[in-house]
C-alpha cells in the first residue's frame, strides 16, 4: 500500500504500524497529492491511504484523479475532522471510506483489511453522518434506480445505508451471513456499485435510507 500525508512524522508512524502487520506492506510514501498520483501509478498498490488536507495538490484532487482511472487500487481518505465536508466528494468519486487520524493502531490495520475485502463499511457511523449531511434530499435522487431490486434487496440496501455490517444485517433480518453477502453482491451488481460507500450514498439519494430513519449517532 501507499501512505500519503504532508507530515513526515505521521507518514512514518503510519508506516511503522502498517508494516508491523504480517499481511500489509507499505511500498511507498508521498507528501502531497501530485507525488501521490505519480507513486501510485508506478507502484500500483492495492490500497492508498490518502490525507485530505495537504498543501499544493490536496488529497481530494489526488483521489479524483486516481479513482477516475478505473484501476484496481482502493483509496481510503485520512482526516482529522469527522465532518470534513470535502470527504463526501471523494466518496462520490469512488473512495472506499475514510478514517480519523486518532484511530487506534489495531483498528487501522483491521480497517485496511476490511476495505480490501469490501465486506464492511469503514467508520460507518461517521460515514453515514457525513452522507446524511451532504447528500441530496431524500427522495430527490432518482428512486427509479431501485426498480430492479427485490423487496429483500431493498431492505439490505436500506440497512447498508444505516451503516450496518453484514453480520449486523444478518441479525436484523434473521438471515445467515452468507445469504446477506449474496444479497449485497446482487445489489452491487444491479446498481453498478463499486463498494459499500457508494451503496450508502445510493440509499440516501434514492430516499431509501433517509437520516431520520436510519442515522445512528456515535
Amino acid at each position: 500500500m501507499v501512505v500519503v500525508d504532508d507530515d513526515p512524522l505521521v507518514r512514518t508512524g503510519l508506516g511503522i504500524i502498517l508494516d508491523a502487520a504480517p499481511d500489509i506492506t507499505v511500498v511507498a510514501e508521498a507528501g502531497d497529492g501530485s507525488a501521490a498520483v505519480a507513486v501510485v501509478r508506478r507502484e500500483r498498490p492495492d490500497v492508498v491511504l490518502l490525507d485530505v488536507r495537504m498543501p499544493g495538490t490536496d488529497g481530494l484532487t489526488a483521489a479524483r484523479t486516481l479513482l477516475a482511472e478505473r484501476a484496481p487500487w482502493k483509496v481510503i481518505m485520512l482526516t482529522t475532522f469527522d465532518l470534513d465536508e470535502y470527504v463526501y466528494a471523494a466518496l462520490q468519486s469512488g473512495a472506499s471510506g475514510f478514517l480519523l487520524k486518532d484511530i487506534p493502531p489495531e483498528r487501522l490495520v483491521s480497517s485496511i483489511r476490511h476495505v480490501l475485502t469490501g465486506d464492511v463499511l469503514l467508520a460507518p457511523t461517521i460515514t453515514t453522518r457525513l452522507v446524511a449531511r451532504h447528500c441530496a434530499p431524500a427522495g430527490n435522487g432518482r428512486p427509479e434506480r431501485l426498480a430492479g431490486l427485490t423487496a429483500r434487496e431493498r431492505e439490505v440496501l436500506a440497512l447498508i445505508g444505516a451503516g450496518l455490517s453484514n453480520i449486523e444485517i444478518a441479525g436484523r433480518l434473521l438471515l445467515g451471513e452468507a445469504t446477506v453477502k449474496t444479497h449485497v453482491g446482487r445489489v452491487f451488481a444491479k446498481l453498478g456499485l463499486r463498494d459499500r460507500v457508494q451503496a450508502v450514498i445510493t440509499a440516501y439519494e434514492t430516499g431509501l435510507a433517509p437520516p431520520d430513519r436510519h442515522h445512528r449517532s456515535q
